[in-house]
């Protein structure tokens, strides 16, 4: 893969990078760092890429990582209202801030299943990958989060 080539796939990513790493970190300058440093990451692990067809799986489980030692590293409280300064183009209706919300209150090994795979619309087998987990535990988590989610928000179904 060529620099322009990495580029394209990295600029065609950057969004669903930012949801990601907003999803899981609370806070944009935050987020803003840790993809940063995930697309430096992989561009200079660009070599350990096997295939090309991989390059969305492969960056997200770089930036999860990324993500994930920035938590370990700090333990900070983000109010939605910061999350919504920092997002200007997220002006949420009631229902969409409620389950906004109700995922953020999620434990983040949930919150990062739901978020990949109903966000960002990725398949139980692209998560299994990307997480390093298996195929059963993905399942079981998105269940627990619909569980969840279905309480905290005070559906019937």
């Amino acid at each position: 893969m060529n620099k322009e080539e990495f580029t394209s796939l990295v600029i065609d990513s950057e969004e669903m990078l930012y949801k990601i790493s907003m999803s899981m970190l609370k806070n944009e300058k935050d987020c803003e760092d840790a993809v940063q440093t995930a697309i430096l990451t992989a561009y200079e692990k660009l070599n350990t890429l096997k295939k090309e067809e991989y390059f969305k799986t492969w960056i997200v489980r770089i930036l999860i990582n990324i993500c994930n030692k920035q938590l370990n590293t700090r333990n900070k409280i983000v109010d939605i209202s910061d999350y919504q300064n920092a997002n200007p183009a997220s002006n949420f209706s009631s229902e969409e801030l409620e389950v906004r919300l109700a995922v953020e209150s999620l434990p983040i090994k949930i919150r990062q299943v739901v978020v990949l795979y109903y966000t960002e619309g990725f398949s139980v087998k692209e998560i299994k990958s990307i997480l390093k987990i298996p195929e059963g535990t993905v399942k079981s988590r998105l269940s627990k989060g619909r569980e969840l989610l279905k309480l905290e928000l005070g559906s019937t179904e």
